[in-house]
């Protein structure tokens, strides 16, 4: 999607026309990803960076790959880069496998440094997480429900539910992420 001037449309404005293609509304897309109407008016309105859960939700209702979702011009880039970094500052994540808006499938390597919590950000996306603790602990909120994880433990759990993740230890946590999407 190209302006006239050759500068790629903003992510929101992406959003609004393959939603508008699609012949959905903002209630339907709101009921396929699960946020509110108001947070992906947001997005449109280039307002709002979504959290990753949200892309990957909006990927997937739209149907399209992630990596065209995310083309972006270098301003919106740089905005969504720093907003990235804002919501993960004490995380590091890294894509074991190709995405593809036909694959169900993603896997990360997520590195979560010392005595840091997630602050304010929880995750929630359609489908299923698998979390396997490879070195440090983990505590994760599923829900209301908390679990404390150790190196070589793991969690699975209906990514749905609103999840965040904290590393209580004095040393850095690596977790194998895999997230499936149906």
């Amino acid at each position: 999607m190209k302006k006239k001037n050759g500068q790629t449309d903003s992510f929101g404005a992406k959003i609004r026309v393959l939603r508008e293609k699609k012949g959905l509304s903002l209630e339907d897309l709101s009921y396929l990803t699960g946020y509110s109407i108001d947070e992906i008016k947001n997005v449109e309105n280039d307002t709002a960076v979504p959290p990753v859960s949200l892309v990957l939700q909006l990927s997937h209702a739209l149907k399209i790959d992630m990596d065209k979702l995310t083309e972006q011009n270098k301003e919106t880039s740089k905005k969504l880069a720093k907003s990235y970094k804002k919501r993960a500052d004490s995380y590091a994540y890294t894509a074991l496998i190709q995405p593809g808006a036909d694959k169900h499938l993603g896997a990360y390597l997520v590195t979560i440094e010392p005595n840091t919590a997630h602050k304010g950000v929880e995750y929630h996306h359609e489908g299923e997480e698998f979390v396997y603790v490879l070195n440090g602990s983990l505590t994760i909120k599923v829900g209301q429900k908390i679990s404390h994880l150790k190196k070589g433990q793991s969690i699975h759990f209906n990514s749905a539910l609103h999840h965040q993740l904290s590393n209580p230890s004095k040393e850095t946590a690596e977790l194998l992420v895999v997230i499936y999407l149906p």
